[in-house]
């Protein structure tokens, strides 16, 4: 960890991802999980960090925020304090990484502040994140579009195989429900823990639609490709863990009409993100997609959901100092 500069304070803005699926949840091969996401320019974590008497918190997320300071004080052995403010925050427990950001945000702050150089992976590492996947501490360093390698036999978070640009004219609409919370803490190691096994089959299967299809669509910017390659992805992995979901694909039923919508006026790529409650679809321009919110909004104001256009984020973590 070589020294860097010392600082006063640290203003850092963190990307939302979306969790797009898994590719291996048997673990057959012995690399366990390989995820599948993507960076979003909305919505995102915005902090600013500076030195303090006691360690204290402003804005959104209080508690947690005292929590991953602690945490990543105590493991560098941190002896100054910190108050962090938090002027805009992800939604939490939506599937938009939430927590992996704020926990970035706030270790890559502390260590600026204390003239300390740590990669993403290691900030993460200290913080708990990547258990899983890399993907949101990969959105944070670079942005674009994300595929890890899962667990192997190492206690480290998974490598990142593919990290590229997201097409510049593609847009994604999100479909957000307030009122639900996709599973976290506990509740997700206890879900996972009880899924079914996962067939050899079904993984080979997405490993195929990941490097022939997924990925060759995104690389020649073939929307159709790639939507149908993910929309089939969605439906392996959410038809398996429908079995944590109240057999359902999806953590909420609203979302999933909505989107189930959106595809028969023509958006592709349908899915839910992570254990959700937020739901996704791809349309080839900006034009397109405020068609479909056009067309989409009254439904989704009836089902009290909320719908926004994102954007793939080329670019990680915005820090100033």
């Amino acid at each position: 960890m070589p020294d860097a500069p010392l600082v006063k304070g640290c203003r850092v803005s963190a990307p939302a991802r979306l969790h797009l699926g898994f590719m291996d949840l048997n673990g057959g091969l012995g690399r366990r999980y390989g995820s599948i996401g993507l960076a979003l320019d909305a919505p995102s974590t915005e902090i600013n960090v500076t030195r303090a008497t006691s360690n204290t918190a402003t804005g959104e997320e209080q508690e947690r925020v005292l929590a991953v300071v602690q945490r990543v004080a105590s493991a560098l052995s941190l002896k100054g304090a910190y108050k962090v403010d938090v002027s805009q925050a992800i939604p939490a427990h939506a599937g938009l990484g939430s927590g992996t950001q704020l926990a970035l945000a706030i270790g890559f702050a502390l260590t600026r502040l204390e003239g300390l150089s740590l990669t993403p992976q290691q900030i993460g590492d200290l913080a708990g994140r990547g258990a899983r996947s890399a993907i949101g501490m990969a959105a944070f360093e670079g942005g674009g579009f994300i595929v890890d390698g899962g667990r192997g036999v190492r206690d480290a978070p998974p490598p990142v195989l593919i990290q590229t640009p997201f097409p510049e004219d593609w847009r994604v609409l999100l479909a957000l429900d307030a009122r639900a919370q996709g599973a976290h803490g506990d509740r997700e190691t206890q879900a996972f823990a009880a899924l079914p096994p996962f067939p050899d089959a079904l993984a080979d299967r997405l490993c195929r639609l990941v490097l022939m299809q997924l990925v060759p669509g995104l690389m020649e910017a073939d929307l159709a490709a790639f939507g149908s390659a993910l929309t089939q992805i969605q439906g392996i992995v959410g038809q398996h863990f429908a079995a944590a979901q109240g057999g359902s694909p999806w953590t909420s039923a609203a979302v999933g009409a909505l989107l189930k919508r959106a595809a028969e006026l023509g958006a592709t790529g349908i899915g839910q993100t992570s254990w959700g409650p937020t739901g996704f679809a791809f349309a080839p321009s900006p034009d397109v997609a405020v068609r479909l919110y056009d067309f989409l909004a009254g439904d989704a104001k009836a089902r009290g959901l909320e719908i926004v256009i994102a954007r793939g984020r080329n670019g990680g973590a915005s820090i100033t100092t």
